[in-house]
C-alpha cells in the first residue's frame, strides 16, 4: 500500500487507479472494516488525527478530483462527505523522497510521465498535508 504524500497530478494512469483502490483500501481498515492491513505503516499518519476516517475520505476526495479532471469516472459514491479541520503534516524529506521513488517507476513504466515531470523543482504535496522540515518519515520503508 501507498498512500502518496505528492499530489496525485504527478501520478500516472496506473498510479492514480493504484492510489484509489489502495486509498479506498485503508479506509476501510480505518473503519475498522477489515482486518488485514491494521498495522500498515502508511496509515500512522491518519490514525494520529482526530478523526483518521475523515482525513481518509478528504485524501480520496483530492484523488477524485485529480480523476475527474483527467476524464476518469471514479466513483463518488465509496467515499463520505468530507470534514476535515487542519492538515497532516509531512516532511520535507519524505516529499523529496516519494518524488524520486516515483520518478524511479515512471521512467519505466511511463515515459511520457516521467519526462512531463522530471524536471520538476517544487514539488507540490497532496492537498490535505502541510510541509515541515524534517528528513523521511520514520514509517516510511526505505
Amino acid at each position: 500500500m501507498r498512500l502518496w504524500s505528492i499530489h496525485p497530478k504527478y501520478l500516472d494512469t496506473k498510479g492514480l487507479l493504484a492510489l484509489w483502490r489502495e486509498g479506498l483500501l485503508a479506509k476501510k481498515v480505518l473503519e475498522g472494516k477489515t482486518r488485514g492491513y491494521r498495522n500498515h505503516p502508511q496509515l500512522e499518519r491518519f490514525k494520529k488525527s482526530e478523526d483518521p476516517v475523515a482525513c481518509i475520505n478528504a485524501y480520496l476526495y483530492e484523488v477524485l478530483l485529480e480523476a475527474k479532471r483527467r476524464g476518469y469516472n471514479f466513483d463518488e459514491s465509496k467515499i463520505d462527505e468530507v470534514k476535515i479541520d487542519g492538515k497532516l503534516t509531512v516532511t520535507d524529506g519524505q516529499i523529496a523522497y516519494e518524488f524520486q521513488h516515483l520518478l524511479k517507476k515512471l521512467k519505466s513504466r511511463d515515459r511520457r510521465k516521467y519526462e512531463e515531470i522530471k524536471n520538476t523543482k517544487e514539488i507540490e504535496p497532496h492537498p490535505i498535508f502541510k510541509v515541515i522540515k524534517g528528513e523521511i518519515e520514520p514509517w516510511e520503508k526505505i
